[in-house]
């Protein structure tokens, strides 16, 4: 049995109260642009029902719940210290829940969203099923996530960051420096990409498609369920 979940739940429940700082720090605030722009693609689909799993101290779910106030969105992550901390920034709406074993019906919900969080998941192609069973039909599914740039100079630098800089100033800011050398490695393994896009067709999803942002550092892959 993989040990994954519980070094997640026992990783970022040790670093919760720093989270939101140690985020804004490392990458220098542009953190609120890549929100942003994840929100503007889910405001163009109009849905009135959205899920953001893995969501954290809500962020990503703050970003859409301002800019569709008309929307019902759903902040769910396993860990009630994040989502206490989501709810006093003024998410609406939390549901306790791990994005694996979701406690929704099938075809709940409009829009489907995970920032950061699918490369921590124990299985990527059982959690894309998963955000699939509760995807209404012609839902949309957005991933914000990490990824690697293509430049190999860029490549270079900011492997080096993840790897030697960030785990220092992590460390720094949360005194938890195995939760960023676990990042850079976690980083490292995600498959970005093409190769996202083909477990997205893969698991039954149509139109996938992925636009890096910021030299690549970040990726939004998005997809429809038919």
């Amino acid at each position: 049995m993989s040990t994954k979940p519980a070094h997640v739940r026992e990783m970022f429940g040790s670093i919760a109260t720093r989270y939101d700082l140690a985020n804004h720090v490392l990458s220098c605030g542009i953190d609120f642009y890549w929100r942003a722009r994840a929100a503007a693609i889910v405001d163009a689909w109009h849905p009135h029902t959205i899920a953001d799993l893995a969501t954290g101290t809500g962020d990503l779910a703050l970003a859409i719940q301002k800019r569709l106030p008309y929307a019902e969105v759903t902040g769910v992550d396993f860990l009630p210290k994040m989502l206490e901390l989501a709810q006093r920034k003024g998410l609406r709406r939390v549901v306790l829940a791990d994005a694996m074993k979701l406690p929704f019906d099938d075809a709940s919900f409009d829009c489907v969203t995970i920032a950061f969080g699918l490369r921590n998941l124990e299985n990527c192609s059982a959690a894309l099923t998963e955000m699939w069973r509760v995807l209404k039909a012609k839902g949309h599914l957005l991933v914000l996530e990490f990824s690697l740039p293509t430049t190999p100079l860029l490549r270079a630098a900011y492997r080096f960051y993840l790897h030697r800089f960030l785990p220092l100033l992590g460390s720094f800011l949360t005194q938890k420096k195995s939760a960023y050398d676990y990042l850079g490695d976690s980083i490292e393994n995600f498959p970005g990409g093409n190769t996202m896009c083909e477990l997205m067709r893969g698991t039954g999803y149509i139109s996938p498609n992925f636009e890096p942002l910021t030299g690549g550092i970040v990726t939004i892959y998005t997809a429809t369920k038919p």
